[in-house]
């Protein structure tokens, strides 16, 4: 288990992160958000001990070591490969680092190329590769030596729908192996979709700390989903009712004013029949992102 407590990190006058703390355990994914300059990326730095902060950081209870190091997988923003290098020589570069030798690492290059769906052979250099297959191959050089911790920053930036599900695949399987996982994105889809617990940083504070239905729960279920030959005018008109979206034909989505306003709805709408859609849900992280990144008050 990683253990983040109580870490802070100034750079001058700015407070990069003040207080941070939280738990990743291990078989468990957790999403870290927040907007831009919110925290994430000192928070990673501050695990790889690429800058040194106050607080306390452990693995399994104990300090970070050098063979700790070896057994964490790190994918930066900030993409980078050496160019003139072939994808082997590449792979077996950043292993070589990690302590592992070269003769474990080359007899699986070729599954994890297939596994990530890389157009090209171990023998192509990273120069005549695309920008999505460099890409790829970065990602293996994180994953091919099946690392217990694995920390990646951004890692579905730039990927298409099909490359961002191999992707998720290999976190999936990662998880089930006992690895413990962290990675950052904008896309709260990609957070909902494959996470246990997330972290939301904002000015360097974590503002919500939670499994993800819990903290979607926190903020009530505010979000009505219905089919109904009501028309929107009508529905409008229900008490506890905020605003109607038509989502589709006779497909409402209701913003509530209060979750407790859901039963009489559901009386009102139904009188006693079969309706086919009726589902009170929390708001989406995407909707949470909107007003707790940026500080806006709750709706």
């Amino acid at each position: 288990m990683l253990s983040v407590a109580h870490i802070s990190k100034h750079f001058g006058s700015l407070h990069a992160l003040n207080d941070v703390s939280f738990d990743v355990h291990d078989g468990e994914i957790m999403g870290l958000i927040g907007q831009n300059g919110a925290g994430k990326s000192t928070t990673f730095h501050s695990i790889l001990n690429f800058l040194k902060f106050d607080g306390a950081i452990t693995w399994n209870g104990q300090p970070l070591s050098a063979d700790d190091y070896n057994q964490i997988g790190y994918l930066p923003e900030e993409r980078s490969l050496m160019s003139k290098l072939t994808i082997t020589q590449q792979i077996v570069y950043l292993a070589r680092l990690k302590n592992q030798p070269a003769n474990v690492i080359k007899p699986k290059i070729n599954d994890w190329m297939q596994r990530f769906a890389v157009k090209g052979q171990p023998t192509d250099k990273i120069n005549k590769l695309s920008k999505g297959n460099q890409q790829k191959v970065q990602l293996i050089c994180t994953l091919i030596h099946e690392p217990q911790l694995i920390i990646l920053d951004e890692p579905f930036s730039g990927l298409d729908p099909v490359n961002a599900d191999l992707l998720k695949q290999a976190i999936v399987a990662a998880k089930q192996r006992g690895a413990a996982i962290i990675f950052s994105s904008h896309d709260m889809s990609n957070v909902e979709e494959i996470c246990d617990t997330l972290v939301m940083l904002r000015n360097g504070e974590v503002v919500l700390n939670g499994t993800v239905d819990g903290v979607r729960d926190q903020f009530g279920r505010t979000r009505l989903f219905l089919t109904t030959d009501w028309s929107a005018e009508q529905l409008s008109t229900l008490a506890g009712v905020d605003s109607v979206t038509a989502i589709g034909p006779n497909h409402y989505r209701l913003k509530l004013t209060n979750a407790d306003a859901g039963p009489a709805i559901f009386d009102a709408v139904t009188k006693g029949h079969y309706i086919q859609e009726f589902s009170q849900q929390p708001p989406t992280l995407d909707e949470i992102f909107r007003t707790e990144a940026g500080g806006v008050d709750h709706e």
